[in-house]
């Protein structure tokens, strides 16, 4: 059975930061792409950032660029997301996504991912 599990979420002040996992179990990790995607109350799952199999790649959003770091640890089965100098506007729900095999729309479009994780809730007040 596939299981994303998120943490490390929470509360934090404008420009201050957090880091969340995401450990996986029941799927050959390194041979999955992750990214890492977010939801904010009454608005549509927006991309985040993405990073290859390898790690050699990675992607983001323009909004995070400079801000947010994606990272991965084959050994641990875990992929991470540094988030640096949050704003407000971050506040969303942010979940991990697993994707293999050829990337047809692309790491940003959720409907390139196989499993998805349950969220871990990130707040910034201002």
């Amino acid at each position: 059975q596939v299981q994303l599990v998120e943490s490390g979420g929470g509360l934090v002040q404008t420009g201050g930061s957090l880091r969340v996992s995401c450990a996986a179990s029941g799927l050959p990790f390194s041979l999955y792409d992750m990214g890492w995607f977010r939801q904010a109350p009454g608005k549509e799952r927006e991309f985040v950032a993405a990073i290859k199999r390898s790690g050699a790649e990675t992607y983001y959003t323009d909004f995070v660029k400079g801000r947010f770091t994606i990272s991965r640890d084959n050994a641990k089965n875990t992929v991470y997301l540094q988030m640096n100098s949050l704003k407000p506007e971050d506040t969303a729900v942010y979940y991990c996504a697993a994707h293999i095999g050829t990337v047809v729309r692309g790491l940003g479009s959720v409907d390139e991912y196989r499993y998805w994780g349950q969220g871990t809730q990130v707040t910034v007040s201002s």
